[in-house]
């Protein structure tokens, strides 16, 4: 099957694929902040760039694209039908990559939240998820400060 666009059409297409500020990103972002949390973003310090890092609760949430780091099960995760091959092997290196970000962190002492961009259909389902994690790193720091 051929590509319906021209390879000049296709080029500024995924120009605009962004890496950082994507909408599931700022869902995400606006759920911890109505939760009451404050973030910092994209650390470059640390393994991968985290999303959203929690310093005072060593805690990060990495925002997923469906697509681009596969999820498993999912719809959006579709191959593309023109070179095959290429995506494959991009698709192979981005999990790769994301599991070893993912160990770096925890090896860093972090706690690693994933939160994938179809899992934002159900924002409130997110926001519990979101809460549980934060609220366990919250509750963990203050039983250390009160000893």
């Amino acid at each position: 099957m051929t590509d319906r666009l021209t390879p000049d059409r296709r080029s500024a297409l995924m120009a605009k694929v962004r890496s950082q500020h994507t909408g599931p990103e700022r869902a995400v972002r606006a759920i911890s902040h109505r939760l009451g949390y404050r973030f910092r973003l994209h650390k470059k310090e640390l393994p991968g760039t985290p999303d959203l890092v929690f310093p005072r609760l060593r805690s990060v949430i990495l925002v997923h694209g469906c697509f681009w780091h596969r999820h498993s099960n999912c719809r959006k995760a579709s191959m593309p039908k023109t070179r095959i091959e290429f995506w494959k092997a991009k698709f192979e290196r981005n999990v790769s990559r994301d599991i070893a970000v993912r160990l770096a962190l925890k090896k860093q002492g972090w706690r690693v939240l994933t939160v994938w961009e179809c899992q934002l259909k159900k924002p409130t389902l997110v926001e519990k998820r979101v809460q549980k994690f934060l609220s366990a790193c919250d509750q963990r720091k203050t039983v250390k400060s009160v000893r």
